[in-house]
This record gives C-alpha cells, sequence and structure tokens, in this order.
C-alpha cells in the first residue's frame, strides 16, 4: 500500500513525531508491508536525519507546493507581479499533466514529475498533523498542495490538528472545498473543530482524538509506574525553551518569559538541588530555522556563575527515539514546546508546562495540569515560583494524575485506525477516487463546477 504524507517539517522532532505515530497507527490498521512517500520541506536533510537504513519505508521529496509555484517572498528572479501570472500558468500545467509532453518538461523538474506520479499512484494521501493551518502563519503554500491533490484527484485525510479560527475570508473561502472533499478529519481538541464547523457541510467526519504521537507512548513502562507507585530520583531536571515571535508584549514579553525560565532554574538548582539540562525537540539543525538552544543560551548566560555551573545546554539533534529515550533520565520536564511534553509523557515522565499556543492549554487540560500550566503571554517570575512549587511538592500526585490520562490519550490516538478502517468501508466513500490511483482535473463529485480554489486562485 503506497501512503503519502504531505506537509511534514521533519527537521522539527516534533513533527518527525507525528509522522513516526502516523506510520505506526497506519502500520496497526494495515500491516507493516507499508511505504510512506512523506512531502516535506527540506527533504534533503530529512533523510540524511532518518536515513533509509534505519527508516527503510520511508521516503523523502520535496513538497510540491513549494517546488512548482513560487511566492513573493521568495527570494529569486522572477519580479514579484510576474509571480501570479507564472502560478496560473503551472496550475494549468498540472491540469494537463501527463497529456502534455514538451509541456510537462517545460514547467516540472525531472524530480517535480517523479514527485506527480507518485501522486497519482498512491492509494491514500494524509495531510499530516500538527498546528500549520492557524492564521498566525501565511497558509499559502498549505493552500497550493491542497490545489495540487484536487486536481491529482487526491483527497487528503486531516490528520490530528489545531487549527483555526480562521477569521479572513479568503482563508475560509478556499478550505472550505478543501475541508468538503476530505473524508475524514481528525481534530486534537473540541476548540479545532468549532472552528471549522461552519465550513464542512459534513460534520460527522471530523473526529477529536488525541494527538497522534500519544500513541507512541510506553504504555507498559507506564502501567508499572502507575502500579509500583515508585520511580528512581535522578536529581535532574530538563526545560524545553523557544523563541516566539507571537509573545504579546513583543520583546518585553520575551523578555519576562525568559527571566520566568531563568527564575525556574535558580529556584531548581539553588532550592531544590536540582541539576538543570536544557533540551528540546528544534535544535541541532543547522539548515532549520529553528534553533531552541539559542534561546537556552542567552537564559544561562544571565544565570549566576553558581547557579550556571549546575546548568548544561544540550545542543544536539535528536530523533524522536532519542529523545524519548533521554527524558527518561530526568525527574520531570519543564515544557515550553508540546511535543517535548507529549514525548517526555509517553516514557512516564511528568511535565510542567508551559503554553504559548491554545494547543497546549487544550492537552493540559485533558492530563490533569492545567492549574499548574504558565502561558508565555503572561508568565512572570512570581508566578512561575508558585507554579513551579506548587508542582513540585505534589510531584506523586501529578505523576499518577497525567500517566492515567496518557493511558487514555494513548487509547485515544489509536483510536484513529478505527475512522479509517471505516472510511475504506464506508459505502458511500468512493475507494477509486479517494484511496486509489487517479489523474485528472480532480474529485468527480464537485460535478457541475470546479470551485476556485481549483480554477484561478494564485499566488
Amino acid at each position: 500500500m503506497k501512503i503519502i504524507v504531505e506537509n511534514t517539517v521533519c527537521l522539527n522532532t516534533g513533527d518527525a513525531a507525528i509522522l513516526l505515530a502516523i506510520r505506526h497507527i497506519l502500520r496497526t490498521v494495515w500491516g507493516k508491508d507499508l511505504r510512506f512517500q512523506v512531502f516535506d520541506s527540506q527533504p534533503e536533510v530529512a533523510a540524511r536525519l532518518y536515513p533509509e537504513n534505519e527508516y527503510p519505508d520511508l521516503e523523502f521529496h520535496k513538497l510540491l507546493s513549494e517546488s512548482v509555484f513560487k511566492y513573493s517572498y521568495d527570494q529569486n528572479v522572477l519580479k514579484n507581479a510576474v509571480k501570479p501570472l507564472y502560478n496560473r500558468i503551472v496550475l494549468q500545467a498540472l491540469r494537463r499533466f501527463g497529456k502534455g509532453g514538451r509541456i510537462d518538461e517545460m514547467m516540472f523538474s525531472q524530480s517535480d514529475r517523479r514527485s506527480l506520479e507518485i501522486y497519482r499512484d498512491a492509494d491514500l494521501v494524509i495531510t499530516t498533523g500538527g498546528t500549520y493551518l492557524v492564521e498566525n502563519y501565511n497558509l499559502e503554500r498549505r493552500l497550493n498542495q491542497f490545489r495540487i491533490d484536487a486536481i491529482l484527484g487526491k483527497d487528503p485525510v486531516f490528520f490530528t490538528q489545531s487549527l483555526g479560527p480562521f477569521n479572513k475570508d479568503y482563508n475560509r473561502q478556499e478550505l472550505k472545498p478543501v475541508f468538503d472533499r476530505s473524508p475524514l478529519i481528525l481534530l486534537r481538541d473540541s476548540r479545532s473543530r468549532d472552528h471549522i464547523l461552519d465550513l464542512v457541510d459534513d460534520p460527522s467526519k471530523c473526529h477529536v482524538v488525541a494527538d497522534a504521537v500519544f500513541a507512541l507512548a510506553d504504555t507498559d513502562r507506564i502501567a508499572g509506574i502507575l502500579t509500583s507507585g515508585q520511580t528512581t530520583k535522578t536529581g535532574r531536571v530538563a526545560i524545553s525553551v523557544r523563541h516566539w515571535n507571537y509573545v504579546k508584549g513583543g520583546g518585553d514579553g520575551m523578555r519576562r518569559y525568559l527571566d520566568s525560565i531563568r527564575n525556574i532554574v535558580t529556584i531548581l538548582v539553588k532550592e531544590q538541588g536540582k541539576e538543570v539540562t536544557f533540551l528540546s525537540t528544534c535544535q541541532g539543525v543547522p539548515e532549520y530555522a529553528h534553533d531552541d538552544s539559542k534561546a537556552a543560551k542567552a537564559i544561562v548566560a544571565e544565570l549566576d556563575p553558581e547557579i550556571a555551573s549546575h546548568v548544561s545546554v544540550d545542543t544536539s539533534f535528536h530523533t524522536p527515539e532519542q529523545l524519548m529515550a533521554l527524558v527518561k533520565g530526568f525527574d520531570f520536564v519543564v515544557a515550553t514546546r508540546m511535543h517535548m511534553m507529549i514525548m517526555s509523557l509517553c516514557v512516564g515522565t511528568p511535565v510542567l508546562p508551559i503554553a504559548y499556543e491554545f494547543k497546549t492549554k487544550e492537552v493540559a487540560k485533558r492530563i490533569g495540569v492545567s492549574d499548574v500550566l504558565l502561558d508565555i503571554d503572561t508568565v512572570t517570575a512570581e508566578e512561575a515560583r508558585e507554579k513551579l512549587n506548587s508542582f513540585t511538592q505534589n510531584l506523586n500526585h501529578y505523576r499518577r494524575t497525567t500517566l492515567q490520562a496518557v493511558l487514555d490519550e494513548h487509547a485515544s490516538a489509536m483510536s484513529a485506525m478505527q475512522f479509517l478502517k471505516s472510511l475504506l468501508a464506508a459505502p458511500s466513500v468512493d475507494i477509486a477516487r479517494n484511496l486509489g490511483p487517479r489523474g485528472g482535473e480532480g474529485p468527480a463529485r464537485l460535478g457541475k463546477k470546479k470551485h476556485k480554489s481549483e480554477r484561478d486562485s494564485v499566488v
């Protein structure tokens, strides 16, 4: 069975964990004889980080929307005024792909032509889980990918998303036909479901399930911790931080957040006798735009030298498997990155969360730590002290509460396989169109008229 997973950014270990979780869930449904064609923003680097000898069923390709279209914020030779015209021509060429001969060769590179053929032969297209359909970000590249899917007759399954709200008319107009064509939409929280209820004609295909990464939970280890009630204390704590462009107050807001983390470190070392390691899901990859170890180093640089001597910054890249192995060695984790939080919980390590988007707040509610959650937009050094003390003084309670919740989240994440099985069995689903090879102009059920997103949208 040939599976496409698109819109991935596997240089981010959290995003890579989502991919591996999707892979795990689909293998549970259809067995291990699956081949995953992964369409990523930086496939060459991703292939280096996840080599074929270790991940033989993963093959990385350049995300087509980033390869065949031009964007006004790109650095390239085309003038901005010419790009809309160029992109219209690309859309026409995509509609004729496989019929055009010389046109195909003129408009698409050899690797792009191979990628288009991979799409045509795919049995299933999944747009990966995550938080990339929110209006903090420019959505044009994602919308263009969905346009390509539609033209090639592939209606993507949306894996567990945090998305919306969509307040911009353009985004609403372009996303509605995408959501309507999708045979299955999985959301990480009810808030995300509410954000698209007025954009989906058939809300019964929208299901709230736990983040896919909970599927990777070591349930035997967690059950053992819950049964024994005992853990080995290491005297070590990990902290995940990040730079966040959208924090309230701008530079002053970031300063407040960094000062709060600095206060947490000082308390952990001076008052609780801990050794602290900064460790995160986005680090150690020079080609990636984000490196959380830079924010960590900025925090450490302003610590009292006596405190700093008990603090280290891990600057290396770690795969999801490596990262989960590492966090087993900490008493708990203070996590700003949400998937740092989830992967820690997956191996039985408690987490004090810091939210920078609503997705973390939703997870915190589900696992029972919303009372100690810190918000990047409002956190102060004093609040950080209060909630850290509450968390550490009641660590056994939070460990039991969250780890029991992780078992529930694992079951919820794995429940996605039932929806996938139902999708294949549903008589109302045109399997040949949704899950089989097909070219042409787009989904047959659009019938009388093409949506604007397929017809003449440009970037």
